[in-house]
């Protein structure tokens, strides 16, 4: 391989890497935004309060502006219904249609305003970000046509994240666009992962490490799929929690855990169902691989993530759901993933080598 190649390809891995960290980090200013209940602190999209740079007093804006921007979301809502209607899903249309929280307008909070605002800034920068992941995989087109390819589509799931955003505030955050919002993240996050780990292999030869790499693979593709069952299970409770909390006035956070449903006690008790698969699956990867490969350092990784999202679960039970630990239970939960995404690749690659050699 020429110098210049493996610069390109040096290149295209910080790059990569560095939108990786990106995502997770708006995933993370996310949930801040979530838990401050600065969702709504711009109720227009992409623009706040019709302004790039939103204002910082209510005076800035005309005295009707509570009508004005709920009027631009109808509109917009209007548009997302027939559109849903047009791709079948009727019932979701007219939920949405006769959604009577989509019409309450909150008043204007600065802080609420610039913590969304920001949120929005760094999405736009992630943006960038990939899109200069895609520039610097076309360079690289001729050595893994599929890497470039796989750039742009990442690109176009961006985009299409952006725009269910938008739909997101239009809706004045309605609960299942923002589980759709959230998966959307998570498969961003993959595919990047996906296609850093691809360029890795560009320069990099896998060595065999372990054995029976398909045993482990099971296990751990069972435990990837719980994982995001549980991710959707705990955005459900996130919901019920911000029903409870609009019904007290945001007061009596302590009261909160008691008044939810199945979905809570299901949630908990799961993680412990999930930290017992992945402990089968480090004691297995112990007994096959060498302490030093790179799937037992990751495997070591990935149990303490759960460990330490349990902890964080068990903060917000019995502390009121502290605002901060929210955010830091939505990410740990996503790296969880993100880790396990990454192992996933690294088996799927020893199954091969296995293969490849049993067939030689």
């Amino acid at each position: 391989m020429n110098q210049k190649n493996l610069k390109n390809i040096n290149s295209f891995r910080r790059v990569s890497l560095i939108t990786v960290i990106a995502v997770y980090f708006l995933i993370l200013v996310g949930g801040i935004v979530r838990s401050s209940g600065s969702g709504m602190g711009c109720p227009d999209w992409p623009k706040c309060f019709g302004s790039w740079v939103p204002p910082t007093k209510v005076n800035q804006l005309p005295d009707n502006y509570q009508d004005i921007y709920l009027n631009k979301r109808l509109e917009k809502n209007e548009r997302f219904v027939k559109m849903l209607h047009s791709l079948g899903f009727h019932k979701k249309a007219e939920e949405i249609k006769h959604d009577k929280a989509i019409l309450i307008e909150g008043e204007f909070n600065a802080t609420k305003t610039w913590i969304e605002y920001l949120n929005r800034l760094t999405g736009a920068v992630i943006g960038l970000l990939v899109i200069a992941t895609f520039i610097y995989s076309w360079k690289l087109r001729k050595q893994d046509k599929a890497l470039t390819m796989l750039s742009f589509l990442n690109l176009v799931l961006v985009v299409f994240q952006g725009w269910i955003g938008s739909i997101v505030v239009s809706t004045n955050l309605l609960h299942w666009m923002i589980t759709v919002h959230m998966l959307l993240a998570l498969l961003i996050v993959c595919l990047l992962l996906y296609i850093h780990y691809r360029a890795n292999k560009l320069n990099h030869k896998v060595k065999q490490q372990i054995e029976k790499p398909g045993d482990l693979f099971a296990i751990l593709l069972l435990a990837f799929i719980l994982m995001i069952v549980q991710v959707i299970w705990g955005t459900q409770v996130r919901e019920q929690v911000d029903i409870i909390a609009a019904r007290l006035g945001n007061l009596f956070r302590f009261e909160w855990i008691g008044l939810l449903g199945i979905d809570f006690i299901i949630h908990r008790s799961f993680s412990l169902i999930l930290l017992a698969i992945h402990l089968l699956f480090i004691y297995k990867v112990y007994k096959v691989s060498h302490r030093r490969s790179g799937i037992f350092k990751w495997s070591q990784i990935m149990v303490a993530l759960i460990l330490f999202e349990i902890v964080t679960g068990v903060g917000m039970a019995y502390f009121g759901i502290p605002p901060f630990l929210q955010p830091i239970h939505l990410l740990v939960g996503s790296l969880i993933i993100g880790v396990q995404f990454v192992i996933l690749l690294q088996l799927s690659d020893q199954k091969r080598i296995v293969l490849n050699t049993t067939n030689s």
